[in-house]
Parts: C-alpha cells; sequence; structure tokens
C-alpha cells in the first residue's frame, strides 16, 4: 500500500551474460563452461519466462545504460510517496 511504482530494469542479454560471466568466475570460482552450460540450460529461458512478461506491468521501464530521463523520473515518484 505505501508504495505502488513498478521499475523493469530493462538490461540486455549480453551485459546480463558479462556480469554473470564476472561474478561467477571470480567470486564463486566457477568455470567459463560452467557458466555459459547454466546460463543456456537455465538463466535465460528462466529470464524469458518469468522475468521479461513482468516488463508489461512495468509503470517504469528503464534502458540498458544510465538513463537520466528514467532515473529523474523514479526520483520524482519516489519523492511523492514520501511527502505523502
Amino acid at each position: 500500500e505505501l508504495c505502488n511504482i513498478k521499475i523493469y530494469v530493462d538490461t540486455e542479454a549480453d551485459e546480463r551474460l558479462v556480469r554473470r560471466l564476472k561474478r561467477d568466475l571470480i567470486v564463486r570460482g566457477r568455470t567459463t563452461d560452467d557458466v555459459l552450460d547454466q546460463y543456456t540450460q537455465y538463466v535465460k529461458p528462466m529470464h524469458n519466462q518469468f522475468v521479461e512478461p513482468t516488463k508489461n506491468y512495468a509503470d517504469i521501464i528503464i534502458p540498458s545504460g544510465y538513463n537520466e530521463a528514467s532515473v529523474n523520473m523514479v526520483v520524482s515518484s519516489l519523492g511523492n510517496l514520501i511527502s505523502n
């Protein structure tokens, strides 16, 4: 009830994969093959099935990369919620 803004951060698939590779190789000590296998077998299909469809219900969609207009819209909306 206190917050009813739905925000979807639309990040390119390549960017998501690169971030996952970096994290899993460095932090989790996994191999490149393991990360790529998991991504293609589980992560990408689950994203397409469960995450991507939620974009249709978002009030604000922030495109990949920094987008000042979207950030300003979020800040303004949150400011309005806090002041009410």
